[in-house]
């Protein structure tokens, strides 16, 4: 039985990578955030993927809700947080942000997208969350 790309992470993930390759040929680096976010989400939709924007991560610390105002870029297909970057170079607090908000809503793969540098695939990481609960 073939999978959706909703039920494979990996061919998922690839195609988001691949919507992120072809905002990244078409703008180029060294633009903000949101320009390229608004411009995933563009082709994310054209090509059939379904996203959620600006996603609230919850938290909780010992039984109390906490509101501070986390907010992953995109969870697709309800299984893979993307979060775009546009820094001169990821650093692993960037790896460890994308870590604590799969832990705390409970997925198990991220893409970290750094949009800021000459080729794309040089600034992507795929992230996954092994600790138990998620």
């Amino acid at each position: 039985m073939l999978k959706t790309p909703a039920e494979d992470p990996r061919e998922l993930s690839g195609l988001v990578i691949g919507a992120a390759v072809e905002v990244h040929r078409a703008l180029g680096p060294g633009l903000l955030e949101s320009a390229y976010q608004a411009c995933l989400a563009t082709e994310l939709a054209a090509i059939g993927v379904p996203y959620i924007r600006e996603v609230p991560v919850p938290l909780a610390y010992r039984g109390a809700v906490v509101d501070c105002a986390y907010r992953v870029d995109f969870v697709v297909a309800g299984s893979l947080l993307i979060e775009a970057k546009c820094v001169e170079v990821l650093h692993p607090i960037h790896t460890a942000q994308l870590l604590t908000y799969l832990r705390l809503m409970g997925l198990h793969l991220g893409l970290l997208i750094n949009l800021n540098v000459p080729r794309l695939l040089l600034g992507v990481r795929r992230v996954a969350n092994l600790l138990p609960g998620a």
